[in-house]
């Protein structure tokens, strides 16, 4: 089943969404919602998907970039994102810690913001403490374009959007950011 993503402006996106008991992870209700927001990720599509911009005020994302997701770019853009195929996974009650002093930009859009693209800084490795999708631990430590990733949805778990992080004079339509930007040098 697919599900309304909620747009920028809804109070859900801007709220501090409530903990998932590890005894409730393994219900039938969050075990539907992830295989549903998995599907509504991949219809989207997107790289990134948190339960509040589904509506849901959970500390809960799913991600996943598939590689068809990767062949538009060069292996020049690959490389300097640092970009790979993820598998999907389930972040559930995430904790971020930044392990990169320097911060990369690179644009960024969001299911929530249709249609927009903005240069965002961030740390270019993290490591995440979260439980899985049995509500068992797991530690994940990232760089490059799935860091970026991680970031992005752990903020949306925070009311957070990239909007808030983004360099204001970069904030384009989709259609100048292919016109105008795509292809200026970026990542500092």
């Amino acid at each position: 089943m697919l599900l309304k993503i909620v747009q920028v402006g809804h109070p859900v996106l801007r709220q501090t969404p409530c903990a998932i008991a590890p005894k409730d992870i393994c219900s039938p209700a969050i075990q539907d919602l992830i295989e549903h927001m998995r599907e509504t990720l991949r219809d989207a599509p997107g790289v990134g998907l948190a339960a509040p911009q589904i509506g849901q005020p959970l500390n809960l994302a799913v991600i996943e970039d598939r590689a068809e997701y990767h062949k538009a770019a060069t292996e020049a853009e690959l490389k300097e994102r640092e970009r790979v195929p993820v598998d999907f996974h389930v972040l559930i009650n995430p904790q971020i810690e930044l392990l990169s002093d320097s911060q990369v930009s690179f644009f960024e859009g969001c299911l929530s913001l249709p249609g927009f693209m903005a240069e965002v800084p961030r740390s270019r490795s993290v490591r995440v403490t979260c439980l899985d999708h049995h509500g068992k631990p797991r530690v994940i430590e990232a760089k490059g374009w799935y860091a970026r990733i991680l970031q992005h949805e752990i903020d949306h778990l925070h009311g957070k959007i990239y909007i808030n992080r983004m360099q204001s004079q970069t904030f384009s339509t989709l259609e100048n950011y292919q016109r105008h930007w795509k292809n200026r040098a970026s990542g500092g």
